[in-house]
Parts: C-alpha cells; structure tokens; sequence
C-alpha cells in the first residue's frame, strides 16, 4: 500500500470520527432550542444526551467484533449509515413527539459506537507501525477538535437557522464518508477463536439503562417517597441486581466485556472511580447553555448561548498538553489532585446565583472546570493505568477508562436532569445540579490521597521494566 492510499484512508477516517465526535459536542447549543420546540421538562430533556451515551456505550465493543468477523469495510459503511440514519430521523421529528427524537439520537449513538473503534483497528492493519502512533495520535485529537468546533459551529447555524439543521448537515457529510470508504477502506476479517460475550453486554446495558432510569425520575425535593416509587425503587434494585448477575457472567466469559482482574488492584479502581467522575463533570457542560438563558435573559438567547462553552473548551485545549508536560515532573497525584479540586471550584462557582447573573462568572468557571477536566480527561488517567496494569491488561485497562467515563456520562445527565426538574428548573434547578456535581467532585478530591506518590510510581515502573518480557 503506498503513503498516498494511507493519507486517503486516514483521511476518511478523520472525516467519520470527526462527524461523530462533533454530534456530542453540538447537542448542548441546541438543548434550549429542542425543549422550546417539544415542550418538554427539564428531566425528559436529559434523555437527548442520556440516551446517545448509552447506546454508544453498548455498541463499542460489538462493533469492535462485528468488524474483526465480517471485515472493517462493512461495519464501518454501515456504522456512518446508522449514524445518518438517525441524524435524519432527529431532524424529521415532530413538533410534541419527542419520543421520535430519542429514537434519532440512540440511532445516532449507536452508529456512533463502532467509528472510532474500526478506524483505530483499521490503521493498525494498514499503517506500519512506525506511523501507527502518529496516525492514532490525529485520530486521537479529532475529540479535542470536535469540542472546539462544536459550540462555534453550533452557534453559527442556530443565528442562521433552525437547530434541526444541525443534524441535517450530516447527511452530505455521510455520504462522501459512505462513499470513499467503500473506496479505500480494507476488507480484513479475522476467524476469532473467542466468542463475543452477548450476555455480558447485555446484562450491562440493562444494568445501566435501569439505573439511568431509576436515578433520572428521583425527586430531590421529595426524595425518600421518590425514592420507595415505582418509578425508582424496582429500576435501581434492577440495576444494582443486574450488576452481581453481570460480575458471575464475566467470571466464566471467555472474552469478557470487562476484564475483573483489573479490580484487584486499588490504584486502577481508584482511577476507575475517578474517571467516571470525569465523565460525570464532563457531560455536566452540555447543559450550561440552558443555565446561560435562564440566568442571562437579556443578554444571552437561544442562538447564542453555545458560545459560553468556549472557556471550558480553550481552557482544556490549553491545560491538556500542559498536564501532559506537568505528568512527568510532579506525578500522577499531584496533577489529579488539582484536577478534582478545580472541577469542584467551577461547578460551586456555576451554582452561586449572584456569580453567574454576570457574564464573568460563567466564563470564570468555564476556565476552572475546563483546567480542571484537562487534567481528568487527558494522560493521567491512562498514565496511571499503563503504570499498574499488567502488559497483557493493558488494552482492557484503557478500554476500562473508557467505560468508566461512559457509566459517569450517563449519570451525570440523569442526575443533572433529576435536579433540575425536582428544583423547578431555571437558575435554582440547574444551580442545585451543579451543586450536587460540585460535592460529588470534592468527594473525589479526598479519593485522589490514595493514589500513589511520584517516587512510588517510579518504584512502580522499575519493576514493570525488571518483569517485562525482553523485546525481540
């Protein structure tokens, strides 16, 4: 394969993950825009980011071994056809059907799942692997770009439009993807000794969509006879049920969905805990727009209010490769540490009515928190995991991060939209969610004393490299 084939190839792949990554992104512009249009609540509004997560989360590794069994060419084509599919039906969905709606977005999500993945298993089939790194590492960064691209870009269609173009202008961008990867991309199948584990998967998904539930029809306000309702109690004990039954499947599976080994070890449930608690405060930003209109009701509208996630995104772009710098010097603990601290500070700050009734409160705390999840969201984590997991659990450690930030994705938008409903939403709603998020992130402060010092984590590698098998 010459070099000019590969940059088409990575090309495609930049394109599709690029498409995905930017629907997370550009839903929160549109979030004040879609409840206006469905004449939803605060709660069944949560369910537009909620239910894209969850079906993301559960198509990941099922794509993964779609691809590795019937070739990455035809998962992948049909991945950004599902991925389409969905953004259509969102678009097309009537006015005071939002059901129709949530089916689009878990269409979405779905398709979502498996782009990200095939493309990282396509360049390893491809590339040598002399520009593997290089070629993942641009993958890689498409997220980072998708977070900056998405607030501008959303903004810019809704001052021009309406907000179900958002949506439509995946379909053009598809297509070409549709197109040029039936072009160029592999057709490689592996014949996998090991079967997919189904009931893993979807003993998990129930397990967390149950929760999901149970947590996102809580009434704050009224919380033990919510709690005792049915329509919480039979989903959490579902859901928490679920989770012993999920524990026993993996035990036995022969490539498990979850590697269990992992929890051996506390420096990898400990980060575990935490990058959920990343992606608990990360998917908390989808909903600052919303805050934004209900605090600023002269100043900042529905076509604008995208613009006051930039802070949190530049601040991120900025913090990232400067924790990445930091690592090295100070260790994994130090850089948490402030992490967590700093995400706790800016969601306090989101939750103090006087701060945010100015405009400098809101990008005040959007630097905070985007400092904060830069050193969350980045190379400590999987640092921490390369460091204490095993040379053969390294895959399933970094895949365990994932998940892990997945399950906090989810919670988080269940429980930021159960706030805000059972508080009357507006400015006191989405103030006690953030709130909540804020003590839920000074909680994680205190768990980030049991992670391991730097000389410990040096101490740590020494004797990884003395166990190691040599290298040919």
């Amino acid at each position: 394969m010459t070099d000019k084939t590969r940059n088409q190839i990575l090309l495609v792949l930049f394109i599709g993950v690029l498409m995905s990554a930017l629907d997370i992104a550009i839903v929160a512009p549109a979030l004040p825009s879609i409840q206006a249009f469905f004449g939803v609540g605060d709660r069944v509004l949560a369910w537009t980011f909620t239910i894209y997560v969850l079906f993301n989360l559960i198509s990941t590794p099922l794509m993964a071994k779609l691809s590795d069994m019937f070739g990455r060419r035809s998962v992948y084509v049909m991945d950004v056809a599902l991925f389409a599919t969905g953004s259509l039906i969102v678009a097309l969905s009537p006015q005071k059907f939002f059901s129709v709606l949530l089916l689009g977005r878990a269409l979405q999500g779905f398709g979502a799942g498996g782009i990200f993945p095939i493309a990282s298993a396509v360049i390893g089939d491809t590339f040598p692997p002399e520009k593997r790194g290089g070629a993942l590492g641009l993958i890689g960064a498409v997220f980072g770009l998708a977070f900056i691209l998405g607030p501008i870009l959303g903004g810019i269609i809704l001052t021009i439009t309406d907000w179900e173009w958002l949506f439509i202008i995946n379909m053009p961008i598809a297509l070409i993807v549709i197109i040029m990867s039936w072009r160029l991309l592999p057709t490689k199948s592996t014949k996998s000794t090991r079967p997919f584990d189904w009931a893993g998967m979807l003993v998990l998904s129930v397990s967390l969509a149950s929760l999901t539930y149970g947590l996102n029809q809580i009434d704050v306000q009224n919380f033990f006879n919510s709690l005792v309702s049915l329509n919480v109690l039979p989903f959490l004990l579902s859901g928490i049920v679920l989770l012993f039954v999920f524990q026993r499947i993996e035990k036995k599976a022969e490539d498990p969905v979850l590697n269990l080994n992992l929890f051996k070890n506390r420096q990898t449930v400990i980060t575990s805990v935490l990058s959920a608690g990343a992606g608990l405060g990360e998917s908390g930003m989808v909903f600052i727009p919303a805050l934004a209109v209900a605090a600023l009701p002269g100043v900042i509208n529905t076509h604008n209010a995208s613009y006051l996630l930039m802070p949190v995104v530049l601040a991120m772009a900025v913090g990232s490769p400067l924790v990445g710098r930091l690592l090295d010097k100070f260790g994994s603990k130090v850089i948490v540490f402030a992490g967590t601290f700093l995400l706790a500070v800016g969601m306090m700050m989101l939750s103090n009515g006087s701060l945010i009734s100015a405009l400098w409160g809101f990008i005040a705390s959007g630097v905070v928190i985007g400092l904060g999840l830069s050193s969350l969201l980045g190379a400590p984590m999987r640092y921490i995991m390369l460091n204490e997991a095993s040379m053969a659990d390294r895959t399933s450690a970094q895949g365990m991060i994932s998940l892990s930030t997945s399950v906090g994705q989810l919670t988080s938008s269940a429980l930021i939209g159960a706030v805000a409903a059972s508080m009357g939403g507006g400015v006191k709603g989405y103030g006690t969610a953030y709130m909540v998020v804020g003590v839920v992130a000074g909680l994680m402060v205190i768990l980030t004393l049991g992670l391991k010092n730097r000389q410990q984590e040096l101490n740590t590698v020494a004797q990884n490299a003395q166990t190691a098998p040599a290298s040919d």
